[in-house]
């Protein structure tokens, strides 16, 4: 049986917040070193400000384009979700050239692998922080439901 996680303060949800913020952050760093065709140039809080615009699109624009394009989900066994990510990351670059930021993808590929690398450095982050609740059970023997051999 699942134990509902404990309730979070207001305190303690701001540093989530805060704390994903952070790794989104760093997760864009990442691609930005790592992936050919992702550029940025400017003072390095802007990077936040991107985090920022990337967590705002994927929270507003994300769930409605899954419902949208749910049978390609399904038929692709979520890989079509990898598309979506470079879709979400290629219109980031768009509203943050738009504020005045210089983050560019050029190209589908470069927002392709720039989604992939976001995606694996954010979960790595979350996991070494703690974020990510992560529950391990060991039963020995038949299980927890089970009482054993009957003699």
């Amino acid at each position: 049986m699942m134990e509902a996680p404990p309730q979070l303060t207001r305190v303690q949800q701001i540093q989530r917040l805060i704390l994903r913020w952070l790794i989104g952050s760093l997760a864009i760093f990442a691609a930005i070193y790592v992936v050919p065709g992702i550029y940025f140039s400017g003072p390095g809080w802007q990077i936040g400000i991107v985090a920022l615009i990337f967590g705002l699109i994927n929270a507003l624009v994300r769930p409605l384009l899954l419902f949208i394009t749910c049978p390609l989900v399904i038929l692709t066994l979520g890989m079509f979700s990898l598309i979506l990510n470079a879709l979400l990351l290629g219109m980031t670059s768009a509203l943050a050239q738009s504020l005045g930021i210089n983050f560019t993808v050029d190209g589908f590929w470069a927002a392709f692998f720039g989604g992939l690398v976001i995606s694996i450095v954010s979960i790595a982050l979350q996991a070494l922080a703690g974020d990510t609740p992560v529950r391990i059970q060991v039963w020995r023997g038949n299980g927890p439901d089970q009482q054993g051999p009957r003699s």
